[in-house]
């Protein structure tokens, strides 16, 4: 199975400008735990939840001026959507992420695909085996 099959598709992203309370309200008001930032169409990093948590209010920072530029975790891990499901559980694994964003061969964002998404769609045990890596677990025997 490829990833184009179980990604979430019609992204919402955000620019380096956005301020955090506005992301916050997007995360709330979509009900997810990350936007993609893209600079005139180009994924320049992801902004979390935890981003908004450990690097802006653990540090007792007045969020309501700070932009995305200044939290999003750089370096954003991705997979392209005619990749297999093994291939992205093996990527998260190794990159130690539960969701990567999916590019399309232009490096076009064009959707998300998370551990859920491959628990939801027939990849359980390349999941379960991409969560073990993640969480340190030693393998489960065959």
């Amino acid at each position: 199975m490829q990833v184009s099959e179980i990604m979430t598709k019609g992204v919402k992203v955000v620019t380096p400008d956005t301020r955090i309370p506005e992301i916050a309200r997007r995360m709330r008001d979509e009900h997810v735990g990350a936007l993609p930032v893209l600079d005139n169409d180009r994924l320049i990093g992801v902004v979390t939840d935890r981003d908004i948590v450990v690097r802006g209010l653990a540090d007792g920072r007045d969020t309501a001026g700070i932009s995305a530029r200044e939290l999003m975790s750089e370096g954003v891990h991705y997979c392209y959507e005619n990749q297999s499901t093994r291939e992205v559980a093996a990527t998260m694994a190794e990159s130690g992420v539960r969701r990567l964003a999916v590019l399309n061969r232009d490096n076009q964002l064009v959707g998300l695909v998370s551990l859920g998404d491959l628990c939801l769609n027939g990849a359980a045990a390349e999941a379960g085996e991409a969560l073990g890596e993640i969480a340190g677990a030693p393998p489960e025997p065959a």
